[in-house]
């Protein structure tokens, strides 16, 4: 019987390594930062600097979901492919929503967008914990569940860090897509260009210079995704 992943310990979850405790410990960080950017006592600054950290965690984190996680579970579940539509729908909205917020800074109604983004994201969590993780544990060894961990995390490694709500949700689109946004998104991360054609001269470069070098990484964690 499927039940979720929430509460259960390392060894009950394939242990550290595995896909399951990946999953949990990011949508922990992500829970903490929700609850400490809302929270009366948070300064400004201190909010400025929780919301990047929040983008960037959330992106790569769902970038790998897509491209590792959700072909295994359309392959071993009879409803895997209801399942991982209504999430990558959920992480489409997100996209699109937190696409809005970075693109409208003074906007008075930022502060809203960021409380449903949170809201958006928590509902996420939780049917990736209660319905669509679990049937992983259903299926594979703790063996197996650390090789899909590893070839997760080798994918959110070089993971786009940012929304483009016109990327696909899915392989192969996603990856040919997200590979130079990807380089762009953290080159943006190390040092924010202030104009629109400085950001079109990095991810020129990026295009360039990154793309074969995160696809082959990506391709080397989705032949490990598929083994076993």
């Amino acid at each position: 019987m499927t039940t979720s992943i929430s509460g259960k310990n390392a060894v009950q979850l394939g242990g550290e390594g595995s896909i399951l405790m990946r999953q949990r410990r990011d949508h922990a960080a992500l829970d903490t930062m929700m609850n400490r950017w809302l929270a009366a006592e948070t300064t400004p600054g201190e909010r400025d600097a929780l919301w990047q950290d929040i983008v960037q965690l959330v992106f790569s984190h769902a970038f790998a979901e897509e491209t590792v996680l959700w072909p295994v579970l359309r392959r071993i579940s009879s409803d895997g492919e209801d399942l991982t539509a209504r999430v990558e729908q959920e992480h489409q909205e997100i996209n699109e929503l937190i696409a809005r917020v970075e693109k409208s800074p003074g906007d008075p109604r930022r502060a809203e967008w960021v409380r449903r983004a949170f809201t958006l994201i928590s509902r996420d969590i939780r049917d990736e914990e209660d319905e669509l993780l679990p049937r992983l544990r259903d299926t594979f060894g703790d063996h197996r569940l650390r090789q899909i961990g590893a070839a997760w995390e080798a994918v959110r490694a070089t993971a786009p860090t940012h929304p483009h709500p016109a990327v696909s949700r899915r392989p192969p689109g996603n990856a040919l897509s997200g590979l130079p946004l990807s380089v762009f998104d953290r080159l943006r991360d190390l040092a924010p260009f202030a104009s629109p054609a400085g950001r079109r001269v990095a991810l020129a470069a990026a295009s360039a210079a990154g793309a074969a070098g995160v696809g082959l990484l990506t391709r080397r964690a989705l032949r490990r995704a598929r083994r076993g």
